[in-house]
């Protein structure tokens, strides 16, 4: 698990190095390779050093005999394959090749599938030491990317000099997705973590951040934008960005320091557990040396035969078995079966958060395949089914699975809008 933790780590940061070169490829694009040239060569660089530690990662990972289960190993193939694109795409961005949007929408794509595979790693955890701040460190990261993906939408609206009611529309879904993700992540943060991230709520940055967004949702689509604000712009998510990535180190840090707690009580169990049973090999139960005595060859001859305490001749027996043995094993026992039961509960706590956001995205991807909706489209039509069903969204996604059901969800169509 401990393992694990750290390839989930490594992925984090190059998760935003990559986001980083996002934004900032946006507005070099946006503006014909005028702004930020200087701020997406050093989030390359950054991103090429750590590309190359993945490949490493990954290459022990496999060969290291803990290879996981297919669809972990089918994500890391797909990471790497991605990640061989990324020359190409970063030639054509330096040739300004692309548009802003295509750049976006591949650097995105990349960070989905290794999103996806933290996902994985997160899925596997035993303990709820573990589990709980897994999942919170799950969906700070992917709120995280929906406000990364905003950055580098509104870069390209601010650096092009205009916008349109598509991309205003692209903004507020972000807006929704980053907020659903931090519902999650309060739910699953300790107090610190909690409270580190309530105060970062009220900083000036998500004020400044507020204000931006007022700008781009409010201007009339067509309308003109201030271009020199593209700059401002990045420099505002950056640092509301910085602030979680913060706060996904000080995740990762309890996380590593969760495995090392969790290894140590392991070691002190298993001590524990081979004292006892130490204890309890050398002090058998008392008809036991009776049996033991009356087959020994070399004893002096019994002329009775062993019988249990309380029965005839009981009085011969030895002395009674030794209670602080049983007491300690009994102790030991009950504080086991309290540990086991807790766990129990914390751990189907984050089995189900996980199992939920399976739920949701399995039932976008049928709604696109059935439907034809955009991923965007999809959420929004579960949503609305949700809300005008009076049920939870993911009841509402585990009924879209069923064919019976689609009908809930089809005729609140966004087509139809």
């Amino acid at each position: 698990m401990a393992s694990r933790v750290e390839l989930a780590d490594l992925i984090g940061q190059l998760i935003h190095a990559l986001q980083r070169e996002r934004g900032a490829s946006s507005i070099f694009l946006a503006s014909g390779g005028q702004r930020l040239a200087a701020e997406r060569e050093a989030a390359k660089g950054e991103a090429l050093s750590l590309e190359v530690r993945l490949d490493e990662r990954f290459a022990g990972q496999l060969g290291s005999g803990h290879k996981g289960s297919a669809p972990m190993v089918s994500l890391m193939a797909w990471v790497q394959l991605d990640l061989a694109t990324l020359p190409a795409l970063r030639v054509s961005i330096d040739q300004c090749q692309v548009t802003a949007l295509e750049a976006v929408a591949a650097f995105s794509r990349l960070v989905a599938a290794l999103l996806e595979l933290i996902f994985h790693l997160a899925d596997v955890a035993m303990y709820p030491g573990i589990s709980r701040p897994l999942v919170a460190f799950v969906y700070l990261v992917q709120g995280k990317e929906s406000a990364g993906q905003e950055r580098a939408v509104g870069a390209q609206m601010f650096a092009s000099g205009t916008c349109t009611e598509i991309q205003q529309q692209r903004v507020l879904h972000l807006i929704a997705a980053q907020q659903r993700s931090f519902q999650v992540l309060e739910k699953f943060a300790d107090p610190a973590l909690l409270a580190a991230w309530r105060r970062q709520q009220i900083s000036s940055a998500i004020a400044g951040l507020e204000q931006m967004r007022g700008t781009l949702l409010t201007t009339p689509p067509g309308a003109p934008l201030d271009s020199d604000a593209s700059e401002k712009w990045f420099e505002v998510c950056s640092e509301v960005i910085a602030g979680m990535w913060t706060l996904e180190v000080q995740v990762v840090h309890g996380l590593r320091a969760a495995c090392q707690a969790q290894i140590r009580s392991s070691q002190a169990d298993l001590q524990d557990s081979a004292g006892l049973l130490r204890r309890l090999l050398d002090n058998p139960p008392p008809h036991t040396h009776a049996v033991e005595r009356f087959f020994d060859a070399e004893a002096p001859y019994s002329e009775s035969a062993p019988l249990l305490p309380g029965m005839p001749d009981a009085s011969r027996t030895p002395a009674s078995v030794d209670a602080a043995t049983v007491a300690s094993l009994k102790s030991l026992l009950e504080k086991q079966s309290t540990r086991l039961a807790q766990t129990e509960i914390e751990l189907d706590a984050a089995r189900r958060a996980l199992q939920e956001r399976k739920l949701i995205e399995r039932a976008k991807s049928a709604l696109m395949a059935r439907m034809g909706f955009s991923e965007d489209e999809a959420f929004r039509a579960l949503q609305k089914a949700s809300m005008d069903n009076n049920r939870r969204l993911v009841d509402i996604a585990e009924a879209t699975l069923s064919l019976t059901d689609l009908a809930l969800l089809a005729q609140d169509s966004p087509h139809d809008e």
